[in-house]
């Protein structure tokens, strides 16, 4: 009898070699699964040298794989935003049936809410009476809910709905084109109908209409796409920071609506902001995110992409932009240890985790 090179003399398998075989098969699915995994979110596999970006204090590294998804499931684009909880959960809103993807800590992704929102724009954290909220601004919604504000639990119980006011003047559905939403002091709602009118709207914390500010423009104290709110506790005055997009500028109201000041300009489309202590991380939607210090100085620029034909292209697949490098920053969070969390927006999704270095 003519043996397999595999088998002994009795016709038995050679264990050593048939377990080195097969641990190579393994092994091979298994790179074969993370490397279309990897190719999916547009992670490099060439070097195992950390990537960085930024300077100084503001270093980051590159979390290479973060927020993975299961297979079979899709980002669809991530045109949206990002938040954390008190528990260090991460939040990020998608373009798809998926709704708000929940993250731990670690980019394992550990469950979904919101699923009946497919396209949530943006959201901000809250804390109120000890429950843990977040205000969101919807723009795809139920069949019969689009354009809306809603604030939910973390668990995504919707307590709160919003839609255009008529006091206001809005007499057709595709005039409230609201992208941001932020909760007030003293309870009060502040929205922006920045793919709409421009205005800021105030309600109260029941949800009645109280006033507009503002409206479409490129003088000082009006917008053309007021695209983002914050909050901005870095000064005595507590001032609502606004992201006026095409108009490449950041400017602060006092909650009557008064315009106070225009912060800094020349940026490259802001979208969002989240603060942390002093400083502030701006995406901007023409591929960087920069960090203000508290005079609203630039610190530093992370991920600046100098190709600028791939600057705010929706059209892009993550694996053709370098993994240290943005091409369109949208939605952008600093949780409180200084770690930033970017979706950038493309028809795909992609979400960076930039982990702050020590030293």
């Amino acid at each position: 009898m003519k043996l397999n090179r595999n088998q002994t003399a009795s016709g038995a398998v050679d264990r050593r070699k048939f377990c080195a075989a097969a641990g190579v098969a393994a092994l091979a699915a298994v790179v074969g699964e993370r490397a279309r995994a990897e190719e999916g979110m547009g992670v490099e596999r060439a070097a195992d040298a950390k990537l960085q970006t930024g300077n100084g204090e503001w270093t980051y590294e590159v979390v290479a794989g973060w927020g993975r998804l299961p297979s079979g499931m899709a980002f669809g684009g991530t045109h949206g935003g990002i938040a954390t909880d008190k528990a260090g959960h991460v939040y990020v809103s998608t373009q798809s049936e998926t709704g708000v993807l929940v993250y731990d800590a670690d980019g394992v992704l550990k469950k979904t809410i919101a699923n009946e929102y497919p396209e949530v724009h943006s959201m901000v954290y809250a804390e109120e009476g000890g429950q843990e909220y977040l205000y969101t601004t919807v723009q795809k919604g139920t069949p019969k809910e689009n354009w809306l504000f809603v604030k939910m639990k973390t668990d995504g119980t919707v307590v709160e709905k919003i839609t255009a006011p008529a006091e206001a003047g809005f007499k057709a559905a595709n005039e409230w084109r609201l992208t941001a939403a932020a909760p007030g002091p003293d309870g009060s709602i502040f929205i922006a109908n920045g793919y709409g009118d421009s205005r800021i709207f105030r309600f109260d914390k029941n949800g009645a209409y109280r006033a507009s500010y503002a409206g479409k423009g490129a003088a000082e104290g009006l917008f053309d796409c007021s695209h983002g709110l914050a909050v901005d506790t870095r000064y005595d005055q507590p001032l609502l920071l606004v992201c006026d997009r095409e108009n490449r500028r950041l400017c602060h109201f006092d909650f009557d609506g008064k315009f106070v000041r225009t912060v800094t300009k020349h940026l490259r489309r802001p979208c969002q902001v989240s603060l942390h202590g002093d400083y502030a991380v701006v995406s901007e939607l023409e591929g960087r995110v920069t960090i203000l210090d508290r005079d609203n100085a630039p610190v530093a620029f992370l991920g600046d992409n100098p190709q600028k034909a791939q600057w705010a292209n929706y059209q892009l697949k993550p694996g053709e932009v370098a993994l240290a490098l943005f091409s369109a920053a949208h939605g952008c969070h600093i949780d409180h240890e200084g770690n930033i969390y970017v979706s950038d927006w493309n028809q795909t999704g992609r979400v960076t985790k930039l982990a702050r270095t020590k030293g």
